[in-house]
């Protein structure tokens, strides 16, 4: 079955950048939608990010509009969430989604297959 990998995350100081990376095996990502959450401590874990199966159209949280940028390599099958001018509150660990959706052309409100996390630290 699919499995996803997060990686690229570590600890930057406010206003920073880092690039996640989410790595599939098991099947190709080009016919699912993934979505990216984050959870951070002492709270519920929030959607981030999300981008579709079909055109790469990409959605975003209003906390995160203006810094953060979701991509798909398809020949890397690979996913990456660029995250710029980071912020204290962006603290937490981030997760990798993904869901073969019904409708290709949007995204999903749950998904099936989940990556390990990697965590996020904005500290200064």
């Amino acid at each position: 079955q699919l499995q996803l990998v997060e990686s690229g995350g570590g600890l930057v100081q406010p206003g920073g950048s880092l690039r996640l990376s989410c790595a599939a095996s098991g099947s190709t990502l080009d016919y699912y939608a993934i979505g990216w959450f984050r959870q951070a401590p002492g709270k519920e874990r929030e959607g981030v990010s999300c981008i579709t199966a079909s055109d790469d159209n990409t959605y975003y949280a209003d906390s995160v509009k203006g810094r953060f940028t979701m991509s798909r390599d398809n020949a890397k099958n690979t996913v990456y969430l660029q995250m710029n001018g980071l912020k204290p509150e962006d603290t937490g660990v981030y997760y990798c989604a993904a869901q073969r959706p019904l409708y290709s052309s949007s995204c999903p409100s749950t998904y099936e297959y989940w990556g390990q996390g990697t965590q996020v630290t904005v500290s200064s």
